[in-house]
């Protein structure tokens, strides 16, 4: 088979479409012939050589993906070959097949378009375990950090669908495209951002903070959390060192948490997989989210595809489909 490999960590011309041995399932897994992968921030970083792979991954990017059933490994039941199915993985998509453990497939959306469908695997899982991690509930305000990209565009519907006040930044150009999302609130984030969040709920401050920004928004968002807040980071584009006044954030009683996705327990991402199932699917059935803005990409071109995101031009998610045309 192809796949995508990288020759060494570094820009998009370090990618290339090579042939690799197709791997093999084992014990609990299924092997999948590859229809479309969602493109991530994590890919990026990984090519770059900041985000290895958890140990025993294989090292082809790739954090989700939409595929047929070619073959299953020892044990599996529940699924057939010729199943068409999601997957949220550790790696491996970038391909023509990936391997992918059972109990980390879900079902593909009714009525959705499956390779829309393929882009909202990782965010749907992130965002979920997310907001539950910091138990957002209805009535209260939510900040959500780069509203028009691929997680924003999903936190801030699902954070309506909750029955949650959204304030969200993004570029002043993308404003619209989140307020048709349903955010009450859109702040440009290349200005004075913060005094704007607190204008917005009269002084108030926020309940939840979902930062994809990490360490130059730290001091901003701590600033900015209501009494009891919680803030949870889930991403760090721009930086992993910061300051934190900790009587700030003492004086509010708030919680700060972070975590990633990619290295959990497998226990833990099948319990995300059927969370999402449980609570997502329902909402994308019955129209109450969109899969949002997708740009497609052929599969074997993942090099236009990062710089396309790294570019920052894009809104909502960027699809790799395989035997796509443009």
């Amino acid at each position: 088979m192809h796949a995508i490999t990288v020759a060494e960590p570094g820009g998009t011309d370090q990618i290339r479409w090579a042939p690799v041995p197709t791997p093999e399932p084992g014990p609990g897994e299924v092997l999948v012939r590859t229809q479309a992968v969602g493109v991530n921030r994590g890919d990026i970083l990984q090519r770059q050589g900041h985000y290895p792979p958890p140990a025993g991954v294989t090292d082809v990017m790739g954090l989700e993906g939409l595929g047929v059933i070619e073959k299953l490994g020892g044990g599996v039941s529940g699924h057939a070959a010729g199943d068409q199915v999601l997957a949220l993985l550790a790696g491996g998509a970038y391909a023509e097949y990936f391997v992918a453990p059972a109990e980390h497939l879900l079902a593909v959306p009714p009525g959705i378009d499956p390779i829309k469908a393929a882009g909202l695997v990782e965010v749907a899982a992130t965002v979920v375990s997310n907001f539950d991690r910091v138990r957002l509930s209805a009535g209260e305000t939510v900040l959500i950090h780069g509203g028009a990209g691929g997680i924003g565009s999903f936190a801030i519907q699902y954070a309506k669908a909750i029955g949650a006040r959204v304030v969200t930044t993004a570029s002043r150009k993308k404003a619209s495209y989140c307020k048709g999302l349903g955010a009450d609130e859109v702040i440009d984030y290349a200005s004075d951002w913060e005094p704007a969040v607190m204008v917005a709920t009269a002084d108030r401050g926020v309940d939840v903070i979902l930062d994809i920004i990490g360490a130059k928004y730290l001091e901003a968002n701590v600033r900015c959390l209501a009494t009891e807040g919680r803030m949870v980071t889930i991403g760090l584009q721009k930086g992993v060192k910061g300051t934190l006044n900790l009587a700030v954030l003492l004086n509010k009683r708030g919680t700060i948490t972070a975590t990633s996705l990619r290295g959990r327990p497998a226990d833990q991402k099948a319990a995300i997989c059927r969370r999402v199932e449980e609570v997502v699917w329902p909402l994308l059935a019955d129209g109450t989210i969109e899969p949002g803005n997708q740009t497609r990409v052929p599969l074997e071109d993942a090099a236009r595809a990062h710089e396309l995101l790294e570019s920052g031009e894009n809104t909502g998610k960027i699809v790799l489909v395989a035997g796509y045309s443009g």
